[in-house]
């Protein structure tokens, strides 16, 4: 994983877990991370381009062939993993949204308490962003 992949994760771990952010700064996450899945398409797809062809070449090297299935395996495991923090993601914009117009609304009370972001307890975010499992 690239620094600024480490990086992008780390910011998407804090947000993810429910510390106070804005829209503005969901929606920067969010370009980020749709850039980063592109990225990790674009790898994927490069490498099982790549695979295609040495499969028609008898004399091709085992070794290339090994090397690029692990790229394309990385990439398809990462992007699993971003595909699920966007979904977590759009969800916590959803939640910030309906809450702020809820309170533009002057909304009672516990509507405004249902609108609240939820820690996250979805295993597939915590696979994702890395957290050790809960046992």
């Amino acid at each position: 994983m690239s620094e600024l992949e480490h990086d992008l994760v780390e910011h998407l771990r804090q947000v993810l877990a429910e510390r106070p952010t804005t829209e503005a700064e969901l929606r920067s996450l969010s370009v980020r991370a749709h850039e980063l899945e592109q990225t990790l398409a674009g790898e994927r797809e490069t490498a099982e381009a790549r695979l295609s062809e040495l499969s028609r070449q008898p004399d091709s090297s085992i070794a290339e062939t090994a090397g690029l299935l692990r790229r394309a395996e990385t990439a398809r495991v990462g992007l699993d993993r971003i595909r699920a923090v966007l979904d977590n993601l759009d969800e916590r914009s959803r939640r910030l949204r309906t809450g702020w117009l809820l309170g533009q609304a002057g909304s009672a009370p516990g509507d405004a308490q249902r609108a609240q972001p939820v820690t996250s307890t979805n295993a597939t975010d915590d696979v994702a962003l890395g957290r050790p499992r809960a046992s």
